[in-house]
């Protein structure tokens, strides 16, 4: 009896997603692209960058959470950085993404939940925002928040996330390693018809290109054909969009957020999220109709801030030269594909709403494959 109760317990969380053995694709010595990987491997290897998330397992039927990615220490609002935003395909919320591509400045902690917790995020940052010390005189905040659907898992309409949630992922953030899969705002993700959620990864340019590191963070929730290091394995598999009657819908959404050192402005990091996009693209993502597929590209580089209250009418600042973007180019595309590779990885099976369930990316099914197109 105390056998039986066990092995239902062990069953149960599987199915929660807590149970299941996981390893990442470099420890397996998979390496995807050519340029190297930061200490951490994550967002976190720009300095600065924090990353907090809350994820909120309830019952049978909540699977859902938020992740916070603080973009520098200090007041954000007072000192902002430059970014920039690019729409792969515009089926999404992404809230206050006009005022970036219009001032091409980021003022906010940017903040990944589900579709209709948005505006509960927005309502953290502004209180976030007003609290902080030295903004007793703002007036107006540019809350900027992402979201996929994760209504498959989640009870998505009993909205859950509350704004007590956003705030705790803003106040755990660190610049530690971050978790991966599902977890925060990747909690009850799906991605190419298995588990989705929060990945990761980084890339350190070496010194003579100029030493910067561009780092990603994703939440994964999007259809397509997978590929993994160009290895076709969706079709190895047999499970990809439209192969059958249960995966013609390859609706879902990504997010991806980019950070960098390199002193880049607004246009140049809105060409430098053109090729964040180009990374999903390598996976075998396909920016469905239904797919809100978005990139979020700012730069941490110090002499490059912009003053909310300036103390001259000229900003002084260098800015990198468009000869030397192409490096920078190559690991946002090497960085987005690992992340998105790596939330698959991370990623444990789960069920949810409604009885569904989807499961994890069959390791054991992968690694043969990957052998067998010698990338192991």
């Amino acid at each position: 009896m105390q056998r039986c109760f066990f092995c239902a317990l062990l069953l149960l969380a599987s199915l929660c997603g807590f149970s299941q053995e996981r390893v990442l694709p470099r420890t397996l010595g998979l390496r995807m692209g050519v340029l190297s990987a930061g200490k951490l491997n994550a967002i976190t290897d720009v300095p600065g960058v924090k990353v907090g998330q809350e994820t909120i397992i309830k019952g049978d039927s909540i699977r859902t959470g938020v992740t916070a990615i603080i973009p520098q220490p200090g007041n954000i609002f007072q000192m902002k950085l430059p970014a920039a935003i690019f729409s792969g395909n515009g089926f999404g919320k992404l809230a206050g993404s006009t005022q970036v591509d219009e001032l091409g400045n980021l003022e906010t902690p940017i903040i990944l939940t589900n579709t209709l917790s948005v505006a509960a995020a927005m309502e953290a940052i502004v209180d976030y925002t007003l609290f902080q010390p030295g903004n007793e005189n703002v007036r107006s905040v540019n809350a900027l928040v992402g979201e996929t659907n994760d209504s498959y898992l989640n009870d998505i309409r009993g909205r859950h996330v509350t704004k007590s949630d956003v705030l705790r992922a803003i106040q755990k953030a660190s610049e530690g390693p971050v978790s991966q899969g599902n977890v925060g705002a990747g909690t009850g993700t799906v991605c190419f018809g298995f588990k989705g959620g929060i990945g990761t990864s980084s890339r350190k340019l070496p010194q003579g290109l100029g030493g910067y590191t561009v780092g990603v963070l994703t939440q994964t929730n999007f259809g397509g054909v997978l590929q993994i290091d160009g290895v076709p394995v969706g079709e190895e598999l047999g499970k990809f969009s439209f192969s059958d009657k249960l995966l013609n819908n390859a609706d879902g959404s990504c997010m991806m957020v980019v950070a960098t050192d390199a002193p880049l402005d607004a246009r140049n990091l809105e060409r430098l999220a053109k090729r964040a996009f180009m990374g999903m693209a390598k996976t075998g993502g396909i920016a469905s109709n239904g797919s809100g597929d978005y990139v979020i590209a700012f730069s941490t580089a110090a002499p490059i801030r912009i003053p909310h209250q300036p103390q001259s009418p000229l900003l002084k600042a260098e800015y990198l030269h468009n000869d030397f973007t192409s490096q920078l180019f190559m690991a946002a595309i090497e960085a987005t594909e690992e992340a998105i590779i790596n939330s698959l990885f991370a990623a444990t099976s789960m069920s949810g709403r409604s009885g569904n369930f989807v499961e994890a990316l069959p390791l054991d099914k992968v690694v043969p494959i990957l052998k067998k197109y010698k990338r192991l």
